[in-house]
């Protein structure tokens, strides 16, 4: 039952989906953190330490049976989280309590748990990121000869195809998961570090053996699914990776806003709509209404996630030496809100891009509107080229575009411009040349051929080589 008496974040409870809520969850912190404490012990163990195997047995069996009530009364007592967790571990497996947490500090735990999130949540926007590549590609091949009006300023521009401009938001969103990829590539795990960075509590434990701390580190790091390490760090990593990671998250928020935006304005022309339920209600109080909700909805959740983006920064640029604690309270809400954010994005771009609705007509319309003042400059080198004054023709040619403008402005008629020009013995061309210059494959150029090209040379390699990931079913509660 939802509470109703407490705040609740609207990203848990009503954008992101189940898979990114729990892994941001109390419970998938907290059962992460047990892991890492029996990686650590095992690796502690194998490398000669008097750590038993019914110890190890016990903290794994134990590793469940989280109690948060018990955990919440011991951090009232100690004001600190970590040893909160420490105790109730230890209650659950009292035979191993003597060696939890044996020569690690905080930063062991959270930092490294942190870490695990910020990977698994990487995964799960590269998987939804490729699946609205997916189902763009097969779009922007439907139509890719579909002709449309271009706008540049939101004004009449040349034409282009409906498919072309489809790939400009796959070609934002090509750069998004390869900035999701190497991010998850590169990412470092912060290992087994002590209290300042120096391993000297391990190197303490091990009686000098420098040998057995780097093979610490290095079994409790493979444990834990990492590849790659800092070498170097005070108790905690260096937040220049919050940064990076930050920053692949922020700019695919603006590719998804560009996305979003381009949509909001396509619905207000008509020419294309995201899905709308069979009982959607677009508007309180105007029946009529077919508002374009989740792409607005993307451009407010995009904007909260851009405006993260500065965060990091602070973080990184206010670290003291080897770790002041201010970074811990804001990193507990900007790491969660981010990726709980992108991820909500992400739902709401899989649904609509599975079920974009194109209005072929109202397309065509727009595009027969103002093709006539396109034409312009094809008949005014076609009637050059049967020997008319090229300045001649260009003012009766101004003369009949302002006059048609001023038509279609004031009066509300439709555009008659190519029969104020056929008509027009100055220019001296008949209907039927005037018709054939004003075919439209005359104005989209490559735009059919860049279309394929791109999708062909690409789009279709990158989902091949990720043919191995499943396809993403998005659902949007609301």
């Amino acid at each position: 039952m939802t509470d109703l008496k407490h705040y609740q974040s609207p990203l848990s409870n009503r954008y992101a989906s189940e898979e990114m809520s729990h892994l941001f969850s109390p419970h998938f912190k907290f059962l992460t953190w047990r892991k890492l404490w029996i990686a650590l012990a095992k690796a502690q163990k194998t490398l000669g330490l008097p750590i038993s195997d019914k110890q190890i047995a016990e903290m794994q069996g134990a590793l469940e049976k989280i109690d948060l009530a018990s955990a919440e009364e011991y951090e009232k007592k100690f004001r600190h989280d970590v040893m909160a967790h420490i105790h109730a571990f230890s209650d659950a497996c009292p035979e191993a309590r003597g060696i939890i947490h044996l020569g690690a500090t905080s930063c062991f735990v959270t930092d490294n748990a942190d870490l695990i999130q910020i990977r698994e949540g990487l995964k799960i926007l590269r998987n939804k990121v490729l699946q609205v590549i997916r189902q763009l590609h097969p779009f922007a091949q439907e139509f890719a000869s579909l002709s449309a009006l271009s706008y540049t300023h939101f004004q009449s521009a040349q034409p282009t195809t409906v498919g072309k401009r489809a790939c400009i938001w796959l070609q934002d969103l090509l750069m998004d998961l390869a900035d999701f990829e190497h991010a998850l590539e590169n990412l470092r795990f912060l290992g087994v570090k002590g209290a300042t960075g120096t391993q000297a509590s391990f190197l303490s434990l091990f009686e000098g053996d420098h040998d057995k701390v780097k093979k610490l580190e290095e079994l409790v790091s493979k444990e834990m699914g990492f590849a790659k390490l800092f070498h170097i760090s005070g108790q905690t990593y260096t937040r220049k990776q919050d940064i990076r990671v930050m920053a692949a998250l922020s700019s695919f928020a603006a590719s998804a806003h560009k996305f979003a935006t381009d949509f909001r304005l396509l619905a207000h022309l008509k020419e294309i709509e995201e899905p709308f339920g069979e009982k959607q209600v677009g508007s309180s109080a105007m029946p009529y209404k077919r508002n374009p909700m989740r792409s607005e909805r993307i451009c407010g959740l995009a904007r909260f996630l851009i405006s993260l983006n500065e965060n990091p920064l602070y973080t990184e640029a206010t670290q003291w030496f080897e770790r002041t604690l201010d970074d811990s309270a804001n990193r507990r809400l900007y790491l969660p809100e981010a990726f709980l954010t992108a991820d909500a994005i992400l739902n709401l771009m899989c649904n609509i891009t599975a079920g974009i609705i194109v209005h072929p007509k109202v397309i065509e319309k727009h595009l027969s509107d103002e093709l006539p003042f396109l034409a312009t400059e094809q008949i005014l080198m076609e009637s050059v080229k049967k020997g008319k004054d090229r300045q001649a023709v260009h003012e009766r040619l101004r003369i009949h575009s302002l006059e048609s403008s001023r038509r279609i402005k004031e009066e509300g008629l439709s555009n008659d411009l190519l029969g104020q020009i056929a008509n027009d013995p100055a220019i001296g061309l008949s209907a039927q040349e005037i018709k054939e210059l004003t075919h439209i494959k005359h104005f989209i150029g490559r735009s059919i051929e860049q279309t394929h090209e791109f999708l062909n040379d690409e789009v279709a390699p990158v989902i091949k080589k990720h043919k191995e990931i499943g396809t993403y079913l998005a659902e949007i509660k609301l």
